[in-house]
């Protein structure tokens, strides 16, 4: 199967960054490691809903994924006040908790450097909750290497719905051929593809503790050295 996307060369076979002036990038399992994600939501929320409803670890971590998948392409999947809501959990306060568990993939910050050496404007686009957000800028420092975070609460829906790009495009103004845009999750690159984006990569590495995970419809990076020239 030919896999979506542009990937120009330059010259020394390196990723030519002529065509590109606007990077769009995830933050959760892209340029912060997903291990804590994965680590929250399936082990450690779970178990926190189990004490408190005197289930076992299993049944609580059963329930939960399932209520999951009932709001995954909505706004509640990743609104850390619904889930407190819905748990009757401070979820804010448990993420707070384990911030020592945050941290940016290896390559990361070396990547966030070259793209500004090579004068790109960099953006992160995330699902990700303001609230969750502000925790994870304040442990990483993030912001301070991007020249905005567009969250999906201003947009009002999620990355993988159709009418996310048209305007986050407002908001940044970007010019979708001359973009490329980096994700762990494929229908957001589908989306992002139906949009024009010009050039998407599948980001195959996106928890410490996990193999990669190519995509079979998108070209997988397991490493942002992969775009840099060497």
């Amino acid at each position: 199967m030919r896999k979506s996307g542009t990937s120009p060369r330059g010259a020394n076979g390196g990723f030519d960054w002529s065509h590109v002036d606007d990077v769009l990038l995830d933050m959760d399992g892209t340029l912060l490691d997903r291990h804590f994600d994965n680590f929250f939501f399936e082990e450690e929320l779970p178990r926190r809903y189990a004490a408190k409803r005197g289930l076992s670890f299993e049944a609580a971590r059963e329930q939960l994924l399932a209520m999951y998948r009932s709001v995954e392409t909505e706004l509640d999947w990743t609104d850390l006040h619904y889930w407190t809501r819905a748990l009757d959990i401070d979820v804010v306060a448990l993420t707070k908790e384990f911030d020592h568990l945050i941290d940016f993939h290896p390559d990361a910050l070396e990547f966030l450097g070259y793209l500004k050496a090579q004068g790109k404007r960099v953006h992160i686009v995330t699902n990700a909750h303001e609230a969750g957000i502000e925790i994870k800028v304040a442990k990483t420092g993030v912001d301070r290497h991007v020249h905005r975070i567009v969250n999906a609460f201003e947009i009002g829906c999620l990355k993988m719905r159709a009418e996310y790009w048209p305007t986050c495009r407002q908001l940044i103004g970007f010019d979708p051929v001359r973009s490329l845009y980096v994700d762990d999750d494929e229908a957001c690159l589908a989306a992002a593809q139906d949009y024009g984006i010009g050039h998407l990569y599948h980001r195959s590495k996106s928890s410490s503790q996990l193999p990669p995970q190519p995509s079979s419809r998108y070209r997988s990076i397991e490493s942002f050295h992969d775009l840099m020239k060497r």
